[in-house]
């Protein structure tokens, strides 16, 4: 069965705008003042500047909303503060440079980064209005503020394509769909990504039922606020113009920095293991491994990760091929665990080639764990919010492990217990957090933990 990862032209985005930032700034330079670019400390610098004072000031991040001149002001304070440490660099190296000569070269770097600015939303403008680049959604509710929505979901440069609202009273309105109870089967029949709630117009009981049918079925959910009381931990406001809608599900871990610096962080580690541990490693368990039970080395499953994509988790094999491995998880004594693989289990080796999936981008070191794809099925049916946990790529280790939610699911406690765990780590993750966990895996490693078997 082949898996075919779906990549989302979005994800391009901002990787793109720093290549061509960086391009129009270094070309600029080589070709403007090649005395002083053409040094191995300055192009550093230069570059290195740019991409701390973006990180600082959340520059690349990018709103549905957004067009050229809706967060032009950080466009110019980011550039501003470049050219303060592009100056501080000449400082540093004691070299004499005529002003005039590097503002008129600064200012012509500035023209030129604006002039691809409104360029980008430009060819982003003209994308949405063929189509591309968009959400469906539905409004839940019918009064004063819907019109108003319903302006900025018109707008095709916001990649917004607006269905139709749901309200108790049948109208004569080419926008109805139906009674408010319709709304859920028909999110779900027409691929509905966001719905937006007017909760002045639902009763607390609907407001909370349609919370639990978005959390429980992959989809956003943003209210149009009253003073119903509906909170959460991850909760934010956002502005659509006037009009402000919360959004329930914002995560930390959505932050184009969150993104980057995690990004970072798994490729660094991933390849410390597997250069320097699973380089010899792998090849030691192999041959022990066949002494005892012939078959493949790895073990690879299909598993849910990010958004509910599918791809292979690979594992040391740990049990003689046997036709439950998918569908039944290891229980304590199973007779299908061979000896080393007892081994490999209770200590947590087996899980190691999981660091390619990391180096890959299917994994994160640290993140929910992901489960078979039958078990994903059955909890997302009978657990609440559990698919929340997939706005996160999935991890070799997790809150929820260290806190000793792992291994086989005996009650239906455990697994809520570990899904509560899951989205408080999105809700609350913080580079610190990723540390703390990593910390008490290693240690849990050598002091031992009941459930890994």
């Amino acid at each position: 069965m082949s898996i075919n990862r779906k990549i989302k032209g979005e994800d391009f985005i901002l990787p793109i705008s720093f290549v061509v930032h960086m391009f129009i700034v270094n070309l600029t330079l080589y070709f403007l003042t090649p005395e002083t670019y053409l040094n191995l400390f300055a192009i550093v610098s230069y570059n290195s500047c740019w991409l701390i004072i973006a990180t600082i000031l959340s520059f690349y991040s990018l709103e549905r909303k957004e067009r050229f001149i809706t967060r032009f002001h950080k466009f110019v304070m980011h550039y501003f503060i470049f050219s303060l440490a592009y100056f501080a660099i000449f400082a540093f190296r004691k070299i004499d440079f005529d002003i005039s000569q590097q503002v008129k070269i600064l200012g012509l770097i500035f023209i030129q980064l604006a002039i691809y600015r409104w360029l980008f939303f430009k060819v982003r403008k003209w994308y949405r209005r063929k189509g591309g680049n968009f959400v469906n959604v539905v409004v839940v509710g019918h009064g004063i503020n819907i019109n108003k929505i319903k302006k900025i979901f018109n707008r095709p440069d916001y990649g917004y394509r607006y269905l139709g609202y749901f309200d108790q009273r049948n109208e004569n309105n080419p926008d109805y769909l139906g009674e408010i109870a319709s709304c859920y089967q028909y999110s779900v029949e027409n691929r509905v990504d966001e719905i937006y709630c007017l909760v002045s117009q639902l009763s607390q009981q609907q407001v909370k039922q349609l919370i639990h049918f978005a959390d429980n079925n992959f989809k956003k959910l943003k209210l149009v606020p009253d003073n119903k009381g509906i909170v959460t931990r991850a909760m934010n406001a956002e502005l659509f113009e006037t009009i402000p809608v919360l959004n329930l599900r914002n995560s930390p871990l959505e932050l184009n920095y969150a993104r980057c610096s995690k990004r970072i962080f798994d490729v660094f580690f991933s390849l410390l293991v597997i250069i320097f541990i699973l380089s010899w490693l792998a090849p030691l368990v192999y041959i022990i491994m066949q002494l005892e039970s012939k078959g493949p080395l790895l073990f690879k499953q299909l598993r849910h990760g990010y958004n509910q994509e599918s791809f292979w988790c690979y594992k040391f094999r740990s049990m003689r091929m046997n036709d439950d491995a998918d569908t039944k998880m290891c229980e304590k004594n199973d007779c299908r665990v061979t000896k080393l693989g007892k081994f490999l289990r209770r200590t947590s080796i087996d899980e190691l080639p999981q660091f390619f999936n990391v180096l890959r981008g299917d994994m994160s070191v640290v993140g929910p764990r992901p489960h078979m794809q039958a078990h994903t099925k059955e909890y997302s049916k009978s657990v609440n919010k559990y698919l929340v946990r997939h706005y996160a790529k999935p991890g070799i280790t997790g809150l929820a492990q260290i806190k000793g939610y792992r291994g086989e699911v005996k009650k239906k406690s455990d697994i809520i217990n570990r899904t509560r765990l899951d989205i408080f780590y999105l809700e609350k993750w913080c580079p610190f957090l990723d540390f703390k966990i990593i910390y008490y895996t290693i240690y849990n490693f050598f002091k031992g933990e009941e459930k890994a078997f």
